[in-house]
């Protein structure tokens, strides 16, 4: 296999390979992502191959393998993106200004690693997270429009409609080991952002893309019971959907791979040690977990205080739903009379059982719901602003849940992912940008617009104190004691940071207005 034949779905042999599980499992380095981002810097047969003749010299010795050396001699570690600098900034707008051009990533060229290349420029995150990622991109345009860097944004759309084509999904982000899960899905509300500027060409690529998503998400939806005119008492699940008892279909994350992520994989390892019997099943829902970005949160636990309790799978998010929704509308606005009625009764169907079955007006809210009890969760939320943001709620419902963002969500610095307080990340005390915005743009759909101010507010007010201080912009913040770094999840607070960069800058151009 020469270094120019190599594809990205080449790597998915490294990951199931003796050499891979034993470095990741010495702990060569403190991030597992980093060696699953390695570039080979011969060709991987070769080096699989030396990897195992070295082995069987060892045991012959008896001596152990010296893993460093080896991989030291094969292969190209990569760094983490930098987000400091020489450069003093005088406001966080300065910084971002500069930071697009530090996370700005040219056309790739396909090395013997497992990035997916892309043949447009696209903007990374930051930090650890050298690759795009797909919801991530959404709330980064907001601001690369703002910043008059339309192309850019267009070009992130067209990538991912490109590698919806080569992989049959969006996956995570651009790399071998994201291939069998996605992301919360994003691609209609990037195409409504940028429909205005894209070309008849590009519209008519992307519609063709939506439609692809939309049958990646509602894969299998087709095989489940049909109604008889009586009620089910069992929701069945396939795959990303869930056929509900009055026969509605939800969805919910999932991912068809039962084994540890290679990115995370000594920690999905140990972690998955505290498991019974069944560890691919708990594979699984950990799989999920990051398909639904929110990895990882107490929204998908059992046990608020055990990862090891995690039951992603077994649920219907709120967000998730509200998201196909608008991606139903889309379709139902950008399709021929025959598709277009299919798509239209698909999102109407969709809102009567968001509101059956994750609405409740005792709680005030909008809460995930565990198909396998048939009960909703109690996890507050800020993913129950999404029905707000997509305009889906009533004016009674979106009232009940302003009351409870402005009541028990909104702290000092902004709002909390849930009220629950955990170790993990998705949890309190931390908020994220993306939370942010959906909250501002559900409260202003619905005409609260001084909540939707205090939000912003505070907020910024978090990012401006943190970048005094740091002369950086982070991946999250702790909302609950500004003054405290974020913390908890698998590795450390992340630096850049494209959303947070995005969202800043949108708020501010509201701020302003």
């Amino acid at each position: 296999m020469s270094s120019s034949s190599h594809n990205w779905r080449d790597s998915l042999s490294f990951f199931a390979s003796d050499l891979f599980k034993h470095v990741q499992m010495a702990q060569l380095f403190p991030d597992s992502k980093t060696f699953a981002d390695a570039i080979v810097k011969t060709n991987l047969e070769t080096v699989l191959a030396a990897y195992d003749s070295v082995r069987l010299k060892a045991e012959k010795s008896g001596e152990a393998v010296d893993l460093a050396a080896f991989v030291n001699a094969h292969f190209h570690i990569p760094e983490m993106i930098s987000a400091t600098t020489q450069t003093t900034f005088t406001n966080v707008a300065d910084y971002i200004e500069h930071m697009w051009q530090v996370l700005t990533r040219t056309p790739d060229t396909q090395q013997q690693d497992s990035l997916i290349a892309l043949s447009r420029p696209y903007i990374v995150p930051g930090g650890r997270f050298r690759e795009i990622y797909y919801w991530d991109s959404y709330f980064t345009a907001l601001g690369l429009i703002d910043a008059g860097r339309t192309d850019m944004a267009i070009n992130m759309l067209v990538n991912f409609v490109d590698i919806l084509n080569e992989v049959g999904c969006i996956p995570n982000g651009n790399r071998a080991y994201y291939y069998s899960r996605s992301q919360p899905p994003i691609l209609a509300l990037f195409y409504n952002l940028l429909k205005d500027a894209l070309s008849d060409k590009q519209k008519s690529y992307v519609i063709a893309g939506l439609k692809k998503e939309y049958q990646f998400w509602m894969h299998k939806a087709e095989q489940a019971p049909l109604l008889d005119g009586t009620e089910n008492t069992a929701c069945n699940a396939q795959l990303r959907t869930v056929t509900m008892p009055c026969g509605a279909v939800l969805n919910r994350y999932f991912d068809t791979e039962p084994t540890p992520r290679p990115e995370s994989y000594r920690e999905d390892i140990e972690t998955a040690e505290h498991i019974g019997a069944d560890k691919t099943k708990f594979y699984q829902h950990v799989r999920a977990a990051c398909e639904s970005g929110w990895d990882f949160s107490s929204r998908w636990l059992a046990n608020p205080d055990a990862l090891a309790s995690i039951r992603t799978t077994e649920i219907i998010p709120v967000d998730l739903n509200a998201l196909l929704v608008t991606l139903e509308q889309t379709l139902a606005s950008e399709t021929e009379r025959t598709e277009q009625a299919f798509y239209s009764d698909a999102a109407k169907t969709r809102i009567h059982a968001i509101n059956t079955y994750l609405f409740s007006s005792e709680q005030a809210g909008y809460f995930d719901y565990h198909f396998e009890s048939q009960r909703r969760t109690d996890v507050v939320s800020a993913a129950m602003c999404v029905p707000l943001f997509v305009n889906i709620a009533s004016s009674e419902q979106a009232n009940l849940v302003r009351t409870t963002v402005m009541n028990s969500l909104l702290k000092e610095g902004g709002v909390v992912t849930t009220l629950n307080t955990t170790s993990q990340q998705w949890d309190a005390p931390n908020g994220w940008a993306p939370l942010q915005l959906f909250a501002v743009e559900g409260l202003r759909n619905y005409g609260f617009e001084m909540q939707a101010k205090t939000i912003m507010l505070r907020f910024c007010k978090t990012i401006e104190a943190h970048f005094a201080t740091s002369n950086v912009l982070l991946e999250k913040y702790n909302v609950v004691e500004p003054n405290i770094k974020a913390g908890g999840g698998e590795y450390d607070v992340q630096l850049g940071f494209g959303w947070t960069n995005g969202v800043y800058t949108r708020f501010q151009a509201y701020l302003n207005q």
